[in-house]
């Protein structure tokens, strides 16, 4: 999946895939994590979001959709 870099003193990278659903993390520390059934609304709301690690923790990992460490 191809990422976009972003300005975040947490994450490094996002990408989406929007016919699956699959949203993927690169952290900094070099982790990469993909999120499952992620609606795209949340994509959006990530990458407009002023703090992009506290967005994802609040409303993808806290909402509990499925995670994967791939990297």
């Amino acid at each position: 999946m191809q990422r976009i870099s972003i300005v975040s003193s947490n994450l490094a990278s996002v990408g989406y895939e929007s016919s699956t659903g699959t949203l993927e993390v690169q952290f900094h520390s070099g982790a990469i994590y993909q999120y499952a059934g992620v609606p795209e609304s949340e994509y959006s709301g990530l990458m407009n979001a002023a703090s992009k690690g506290r967005y994802l923790d609040r409303f993808v990992k806290k909402a509990g959709y499925p995670a994967v460490r791939v990297a």
